[in-house]
């Protein structure tokens, strides 16, 4: 699992434990509902937040990656497997950056029933005196779920809940890529980064011709609690349907619903590398993708800047977001280890009406392919009351990509390159079924806006005969050449904000084509 960057994540494994190593039981342990992780999270909320320390033993947080996944967990060992029930549930260790248990309950016709820690769940491979360093109540770390999908793998895992918020699921024939977290909080402040975790699940023991799997996860923080319900079906399209309750226990500067992580390398569009590298790109996202309340679609292609680099892009009623791998091309990336062109697109679909806010994207800077560096979420404009529950509901769909095209054109790639005299040359290739059908002489017009503080010249649009699409290409410069003395004492200028899409008429053709230009 890969890292967030240091300068947002190592709070995450400064923050010690905070599970008693029991795994707690319910105190209704009949007639389970929703309501009861719901009563849970606002009783924790009235209460100071309590962490526990020292609950995994030093010899399993001093294993480093190798030895950690050399702990595998037993496949016969699986919750249902010899039941052949649709779903299975296995467990990850405690261990490495993983210092916190977790409890897990089972809940079969509303009585719950803890999951207990077992040894012989679990092949140590290596480790071979780690065992016996484990306390006799011990807890996991979390859990994987393998399930029915619709290709060649009939049965496969589909998703893992793993350290802090953490989730991530794929689809058939993919593999696993970007994540998702149950909340950011206080994201890219000046005073740092906050990660809530869930302490705690509920399974739901799914029946004989269950098509999907219901779990409830209870969360916790320094600032607030939270009871959320994932239904979770696998398929061509992995989906989970998400229903969270968030109570504060104090102030929040700034909360992030339905966060994702991504990591971005390099691509297309990056005109300077920061590694020397045998692959042409390396991402498991290259875009941002916004549907706003008007129905207009929004692209933003990902970057790796020099510096943090924080977006707000206002979205009121926002009808959906994601994180998008839309280049599906081995040639492109030439990793057959990695496989990037298998990673999943995420998408969020809100349910209802989440009121006045914007979607954040936070570009951090990286040069390692291991740490997450790409960050997104809907943030609201008023801040959340503290002690008023507050129900977000949205569905998250990982798939391939496709389903996210808006109606008309799409964004297929971005290049930039040095066009002389400061300037920098775009090249941005539109597609779609619709785009195909238009042949030249037809009138397709690029329309490109260009924010303060440089000015596009060079526009050209013109038909793509080796992918059927259009492509618009143009070079943007600042409006003011630098004096003598930034030539010799450059000071940094603020980004120049770039739109465009393709019309024919007046008739808009494709997305908004967004970027950020620095001079």
């Amino acid at each position: 699992m890969r890292l967030l960057l240091p300068v947002l994540v190592l709070l995450i494994q400064a923050l010690p434990g905070t599970l008693h190593a029991e795994p707690a039981k319910t105190d209704q342990p009949e007639g389970f509902t929703r309501q009861v992780v719901v009563d849970k999270a606002r009783q924790l909320s009235q209460a100071p937040f309590a962490p526990a320390q020292g609950e995994v033993p030093q010899s399993l947080l001093d294993l480093d990656y190798d030895a950690w996944r050399d702990i595998t967990y037993r496949p016969e060992k699986a919750l249902w497997k010899k039941e052949k029930l649709p779903f299975n549930v296995q467990f990850f260790h405690p261990g490495m950056f993983y210092d916190r248990l977790v409890a897990v309950n089972v809940v079969d016709k509303g009585v719950v029933e803890p999951v207990p820690f077992d040894l012989a769940m679990f092949d140590y491979g290596n480790n071979h005196t780690l065992p016996e360093q484990i306390p006799a109540k011990f807890g996991f770390a979390g859990f994987r779920i393998d399930g029915p999908g619709d290709g060649p793998k009939r049965f496969h895992e589909i998703a893992t809940f793993l350290g802090a918020s953490y989730f991530r699921a794929m689809a058939d024939d993919q593999v696993y890529g970007l994540s998702a977290r149950g909340l950011a909080v206080d994201t890219a402040l000046p005073e740092g980064e906050e990660f809530p975790y869930f302490k705690e699940f509920w399974i739901e023991k799914p029946g004989r011709k269950s098509a999907s799997l219901t779990v409830h996860g209870l969360l916790d923080s320094k600032s607030l609690t939270g009871a959320y319900t994932f239904v979770v079906q696998g398929g061509k399209t992995t989906t989970m349907n998400v229903t969270a309750t968030l109570f504060l226990r104090m102030p929040v500067n700034k909360i992030g619903i339905a966060p994702l992580t991504s990591m971005f390398l390099f691509g297309e569009n990056t005109d300077e590398r920061k590694v020397r590298d045998f692959r042409p790109e390396v991402h498991d996202s290259d875009g941002l993708l916004i549907k706003n309340d008007s129905g207009e679609w929004f692209w933003r292609p990902l970057d790796n800047p020099e510096n943090l680099d924080i977006n707000a892009f206002q979205a009121d009623n926002v009808r959906g977001y994601g994180l998008i791998q839309r280049d599906r091309e081995f040639n492109h990336y030439q990793d057959l280890e990695a496989a990037y062109e298998r990673r999943p697109s995420l998408w969020v679909e809100p349910v209802g009406d989440w009121g006045f806010g914007h979607v954040e994207l936070i570009n951090i800077p990286t040069n390692q392919d291991i740490h997450d560096n790409i960050v997104a979420f809907w943030s609201p404009r008023d801040a959340l009351p503290v002690g008023v529950p507050q129900t977000y509901e949205y569905k998250l769909m990982w798939n391939s990509g496709g389903f996210t095209h808006p109606p008309l054109g799409y964004v297929e790639a971005t290049r930039a390159g040095d066009a002389g005299n400061g300037g920098q040359r775009f090249v941005v290739d539109f597609r779609s079924k619709a785009l195909n059908l238009l042949l030249p002489p037809s009138k397709v017009e690029g329309v490109v806006t260009c924010g303060p503080g440089a000015v596009v010249s060079e526009q050209h649009v013109e038909k793509n005969e080796h992918t059927g699409g259009w492509r618009l290409s143009f070079v943007v410069r600042p409006n003011q050449a630098p004096s003598a003395l930034e030539k010799v004492l450059p000071k940094r200028k603020p980004p120049v904000d770039l739109r465009a899409f393709l019309k024919i008429n007046d008739t808009t053709l494709t997305e908004t084509w967004n970027y950020a230009y620095r001079p």
